[in-house]
């Protein structure tokens, strides 16, 4: 999944060593700064790129389904170690699956149970009491909190009054969303809502506290261990809480759902993520963040027969707008990035 919460997780990770990439190829290279997907790669970016925000935009629903007969703790867990298996036997032979370093494995056990165990945990839990396209729009937050932790812990990324009046536009928008679930949906939903936010700031968190301890490995391992680290501590709460995954009610639906958002909506998109990586700009890989939630909205609206109130949607666009503020410099000032 990952609401795109996963694009902004792994475009920031990359997003210092792009930019300097980007200025010492355009001191080869008078470059344009128009981007021509069919003239420069042909049609595998753009199609890997629909392909992530067609797939990012489906999970939020297909979350929701699954929810109708799986417990949310043990199904985002397992979700997980499928995933695991799938990138480690994607990886086996081409890339280093250890890290280096001891030290390394304590950052990416921290950041694997903010990202994996807290934020995913929260928004599968939250999403039995709100609708999918709000919990993505919720989710949209991520870029929020994790340019507030970057002012705090990365000094090259000050924050900027453009992005601080984006960051209180799209928290108006979430308010907007809250006092509407308080006041209609019930106490329930408004503490799923409260709990998707929370889950994002901890994923932003994540992802800055990642950027700042730079560790050298394959970004498809990164994400795995940082999957290991989370999905452990969903088993084993989901075990305790939930009884035993052999019990639960597995139809094929339910199954169906669980296998693509293990190998389709985690496993494949962090591959193909990490291949656009050095063939397209941060910026228009943070995009991204715009679409997948109206992508989302709409599909719970045509599929899944959800609805939204005025107040709720207009709060929605609310977010997305701050979210646009804050990635609208970076796309100005973006260098383009072009496959070698």
């Amino acid at each position: 999944m990952s609401i795109l919460l996963e694009a902004q997780r792994a475009t920031s990770l990359y997003e210092s060593r792009l930019r300097r990439d980007g200025r010492a190829l355009m001191k080869r290279k008078n470059s344009s700064p128009q981007w021509n997907w069919r003239r420069k790669t042909g049609w595998g970016v753009p199609l890997a790129w629909l392909t992530l925000c067609v797939v990012w935009s489906s999970t939020w629903l297909v979350i929701k389904v699954g929810l109708r007969d799986l417990p949310p703790i043990s199904y985002a867990a397992i979700r997980f170690i499928i995933a695991v298996i799938v990138l480690f036997a994607v990886s086996l032979g081409r890339v280093r699956l250890l890290p280096r370093r001891g030290a390394d494995y304590a950052v990416l056990a921290l950041t694997g149970v903010l990202m994996f165990a807290v934020n995913y945990g929260l928004l599968f839990w939250g999403e039995l009491h709100v609708s999918s396209g709000l919990a993505a729009v919720l989710q949209a937050t991520i870029p929020i909190f994790g340019m507030l932790s970057a002012h705090l812990m990365l000094p090259d990324e000050p924050l900027r009054l453009q992005k601080l009046l984006g960051a209180l536009l799209a928290l108006g928008g979430v308010a907007m969303i809250c006092e509407r679930l308080l006041g209609f949906s019930g106490l329930m939903a408004f503490w799923g809502g409260l709990g998707i936010v929370f889950g994002a700031a901890c994923a932003a968190f994540s992802n800055v506290l990642l950027k700042a301890r730079v560790i050298q490995l394959a970004p498809s391992m990164i994400a795995g261990w940082q999957m290991i680290f989370g999905a452990a501590p969903l088993l084993v709460t989901g075990f305790i809480v939930e009884g035993n995954p052999a019990r639960f009610h597995w139809s094929a639906l339910s199954f169906f759902c669980l296998l693509y958002l293990a190998v389709i909506g985690s496993a494949l998109t962090f591959l193909l993520l990490y291949w656009l990586l050095p063939r397209m700009t941060v910026a228009r890989l943070q995009a991204i963040s715009l679409i997948t939630p109206p992508g989302a909205v709409m599909l719970g609206w045509a599929i899944g027969g959800e609805t939204f109130s005025l107040l709720s949607l207009v709060g929605a666009c609310f977010v997305l707008a701050g979210v646009w503020m804050i990635f609208r410099r970076a796309e100005m000032r973006e260098p383009v990035i072009q496959e070698g």
